[in-house]
């Protein structure tokens, strides 16, 4: 058995019915007991998203937003939607926006936690995610370094691989860019970031992350644009695929779930937990603002940019499906030629704007990977800097970033179908463990959001004061939620 066989094993007990299940599931129950707060707060989380200012101990929040969409936007807005078409068929987009829509709830509830059990390490500056609201909420320090070392892991060695071997495949098809070539550039240039600290990904992930959004999302409309006549088939097509009723995919419809759940987790991370570190950085008044702000980057995340892709793709009929039952064989082969990744959307741009799309693709690809790289390394740092108690030895750190940008390189001369199952069995370790954690420990959250909205109700710019006597000793805030308002 070779490498790529083992490593579809375990994805396949990783990624079970059950884990698909369960990020469904939660989503509603998430949405239900906070009356659909991404609904509801809307309005004010397109206002807290440009509010803020960042301090000696935390960045604003539209630098955490920055940081968590350099996480969540990235190759898999791309490749990632790209190969869930290729192995779902159209209708895993509707479940890529069911589980971003459901799952916008889970990200309030984890960045909303991770604000309140944020604490400060050995540089004054903010730490904070799952594994501390784990120890912190659960006081289960046990279960919180099984999460910290799944995400050093998950984050730290196998993430990174899909968006570093994204960019050699995109940049070969390009250009017939050497792959030892752009790895070696991606490795020298990712370490000169992150040996610079979490305040030069903060700035760093401000400047490009709007732009390459936009001019991504630029040519995907002018693109539609151009090919306005396909679009009503397209989302009918959609549509009819998500629920079994195309005559091409009507046995799909479980393949299509599973591969819409499973990348649409993997693109905005919703319950994943990955997105609740850059959340604890930022310095707000109260805990729920940033949950809002969080929540509203599953929107851009999915609603928006993936949305884009997919609308490329099959607007331009530039894809394959694979057979469910005879993986090896297509079901639908458009573009045979075609490996499934970023060269679906190359050939899309390209096939309307002849000349233009493989070069266009392959530079908005740059920016988009190399963000997230730099995402996933302040993660798998803080968690990190989390089991070295925020007092990691020097020797530890630099160990980690070598490792780190070994993984990279490793990944980015590796296969495609070994680096993107990789990551998801990082991502489905992670969401394993942190949606389980967040149906324990959603009180304090739920409670916070009441405290918010009281204030709002009173005219009152919130301000989170819990009650002195449930301090967590290691705590920013005041306290934890009084324990009189939780229920």
């Amino acid at each position: 058995m070779n490498l790529e066989e083992i490593v579809a094993r375990i994805v396949g007990i990783v990624w079970s019915p059950m884990l698909v299940t369960l990020c469904l599931v939660a989503g509603l129950y998430f949405s239900v007991r906070t009356r659909f707060i991404q609904l509801r707060g809307l309005p004010d989380m397109l206002k807290l998203m440009f509010q803020g200012r960042s301090s000696a101990s935390g960045v604003s929040s539209f630098q955490a937003l920055s940081m968590s969409l350099s996480s969540r936007v990235g190759v898999g807005n791309i490749a990632g939607v790209a190969i869930a078409i290729a192995y779902g068929g159209p209708g895993a987009i509707f479940w890529m926006w069911i589980v971003a829509f459901l799952g916008a709830s889970s990200a309030f509830v984890e960045s909303t936690l991770a604000q309140i059990y944020k604490e400060r390490d050995s540089t004054g500056m903010y730490r904070g995610g799952p594994a501390y609201y784990i120890e912190k909420g659960l006081g289960q320090r046990w279960y919180a370094v099984v999460f910290a070392l799944s995400t050093v892991v998950g984050c730290g060695l196998m993430l990174p691989g899909t968006q570093s071997n994204a960019i050699v495949s995109a940049l070969d098809e390009a250009w017939a860019v050497p792959g030892w070539l752009s790895a070696a550039a991606i490795g020298m240039v990712v370490a000169l970031v992150i040996f610079g600290g979490v305040r030069r990904i903060a700035q760093v992930a401000q400047v490009i992350v709007p732009f390459m959004a936009l001019a991504y999302l630029l040519v995907a409309g002018l693109v539609m644009a151009l090919n306005l006549d396909a679009v009503p088939e397209m989302l009918a097509l959609i549509m009819r695929s998500a629920f079994g009723q195309d005559a091409a995919f009507g046995a799909m419809i479980g393949t299509a779930i599973q591969w819409g759940v499973r990348r649409g987790v993997m693109s905005n991370e919703a319950g994943q937990g990955t997105g609740a570190h850059p959340a604890a950085a930022a310095e707000v008044s109260h805990p729920v603002k940033q949950g809002l702000v969080q929540a509203c980057s599953v929107y851009i995340d999915t609603m928006v940019v993936c949305s884009a892709t997919a609308f490329l793709i099959l607007s331009t009929g530039t894809y394959n499906v694979y057979d469910p039952s005879a993986p090896s064989q297509w079901l639908v082969a458009n573009v045979p030629a075609l490996e499934a990744g970023p060269a679906f959307v190359q050939h899309a741009v390209e096939s309307v704007l002849p000349g233009f799309g493989k070069s266009f693709i392959a530079l908005a690809i740059l920016p988009f990977a190399f963000t997230t790289i730099l995402a996933l390394y302040y993660t798998a740092e803080t968690n990190v800097v989390y089991l070295g108690r925020n007092r990691p030895s020097r020797l530890a750190m630099t160990l980690f970033r070598l490792g780190f940008i070994g993984a990279l390189l490793y990944s980015a001369l590796n296969t495609a179908t070994v680096a993107w199952s990789l990551g998801d069995i990082g991502v489905g370790l992670m969401s394993w463990l942190n949606i389980v954690a967040l149906l324990l420990l959603q009180k304090p959250a739920l409670a916070a959001l009441r405290d918010y909205e009281k204030s709002r109700r009173a005219g009152r710019d919130p301000v989170y004061r819990p009650e002195p006597q449930q301090r967590p000793s290691t705590c920013v805030w005041t306290g934890a939620v009084p324990a009189t308002d939780q229920r």
